[in-house]
């Protein structure tokens, strides 16, 4: 299936120069979303996943069903101030300033095993966030799983030693 079709691609959005890639035709469309799970899921098969994690908040639309499709837990990474308990904390370096993803303190229990998942790999920055989260709580992350990856922004280089899978790639 080619899910780039289901893709809605709009210019300068957010802001002037960029090209952004809107997954909500493809999950409005029953096929490609139920395709777009399988193949998650399929990357995932062969890990031993013990959680998903979906980072706020498109990857909290796929992370969910890849969690049940896979028959395991998910746990989420927010924006600061949105869980109401222990959080850790880690920030990250944007373009334009510095962000931040909280999960709860006691989301995960040393040694399970975390599949990453959100929308898009860009710079990689918050997808590292993610990654220090996990493994700051004693997770092990067993691979990073995107619907869309931005190839010319060089994501994949702040993931160095970790399998990665994007089942759309851009180069622009």
């Amino acid at each position: 299936m080619d899910l780039d079709s289901y893709m809605r691609h709009i210019p300068d959005f957010p802001k002037q120069g960029i090209l952004f890639h809107d997954i909500m035709p493809m999950l409005q469309d029953a096929q490609a979303l139920h395709y777009a799970v399988d193949r998650l899921a399929e990357f995932g098969a062969d890990k031993q996943v013990d959680l998903i994690l979906g980072a706020e908040a498109r990857g909290f639309i796929l992370g969910a069903a890849l969690a049940y499709a896979m028959g395991v837990g998910f746990i989420a990474a927010r924006k600061p101030g949105k869980l109401p308990w222990k959080v850790n904390r880690c920030e990250y370096d944007l373009e334009y300033g510095k962000d931040a993803l909280e999960m709860h303190a006691d989301a995960i229990r040393p040694g399970q095993r975390v599949l990453i998942h959100d929308d898009l790999l860009a710079t990689g920055g918050t997808a590292r966030a993610k990654v220090e989260l996990v493994e700051g709580a004693g997770g092990i992350v067993v691979g990073l799983a995107f619907i869309t990856e931005l190839t010319d922004l060089g994501g994949r280089a702040k993931l160095e030693g970790y399998d990665v899978f994007s089942l759309i790639t851009y180069d622009h």
